[in-house]
């Protein structure tokens, strides 16, 4: 694949989404890298435009592996345009299940600064993502796939119930993973163009989570959610290219 110019990586991060996706593509050719899994297929954004090489790639779970899956993508093929597409958890009653959110901004929320000024600690890996490629007008301006623009927040760990309120009243969150906010801050880094698109598989609330305890709920829902977002691929390259 490095002989390749691959304009395109899809960059799949947990265990479950990356299954789920394996399974839309039954005759990949899957080769592995230092950090994870890939394949390479194909991609026809729109009737008459040529096919598009797309790389998919397992990054792996958590900020450290994301960071590193980001950085390893960019360096080996310098895609003109990076897409994680996953999963994440929602707060009850400011979103709804099966939502797929386009993330504007990401935050790591999980510092915790005791020395110094803590909200300049979590402005440092606060990202906006430029997306103003996606609002081009002409034929290519419709709708892929109904989205929530919205902020991301990212943490190493599932979603405190008790940490939801403050989430909500100090940074207008309505959603939260693992990997998007490491990928928005080493992709800004390298002035790579990102897209990231995430489906709330399962809601947090008062009464705890949903999938909490529950796995197989989970692996449902991203099963649906990845199916989803892959079908709708295409369009978003219409996009992008």
């Amino acid at each position: 694949m490095d002989e390749l110019r691959v304009k395109i990586i899809v960059l799949i991060s947990a265990r479950t989404e990356w299954r789920a996706v394996s399974a839309l593509f039954p005759g990949a050719e899957v080769q592995s890298s230092p950090i994870g899994e890939c394949w390479l297929t194909s991609v026809l954004p729109a009737p008459g435009d040529k096919p598009q090489p797309v790389i998919f790639f397992h990054g792996g779970w958590g900020k450290i592996s994301a960071a590193a899956s980001t950085q390893y993508v960019i360096d080996r093929w310098k895609p003109e345009l990076l897409i994680n597409l996953g999963t994440c958890g929602g707060f009850e009653g400011k979103i709804e299940r099966g939502a797929i959110i386009l993330a504007e901004r990401t935050l790591v929320y999980d510092i915790v600064e005791q020395m110094g000024d803590f909200d300049q600690a979590i402005a440092h890996y606060s990202t906006v993502i430029d997306l103003s490629w996606l609002d081009k007008e002409g034929p290519r301006a419709k709708i892929c796939l109904p989205v929530q623009r919205a902020l991301l927040v990212s943490g190493d760990r599932d979603l405190i119930v008790e940490e939801i309120p403050q989430l909500e009243a100090r940074y207008g969150a309505v959603a939260g993973d693992w990997e998007s906010g490491a990928i928005a801050y080493v992709a800004a880094r390298n002035h790579t163009r990102l897209l990231i698109l995430r489906g709330v598989t399962d809601l947090v609330g008062s009464s705890g989570g949903e999938a909490y305890g529950n796995f197989d709920l989970f692996k449902d829902a991203t099963e649906k959610i990845m199916q989803r977002l892959v079908e709708s691929l295409p369009c978003w390259l219409a996009k992008g290219i």
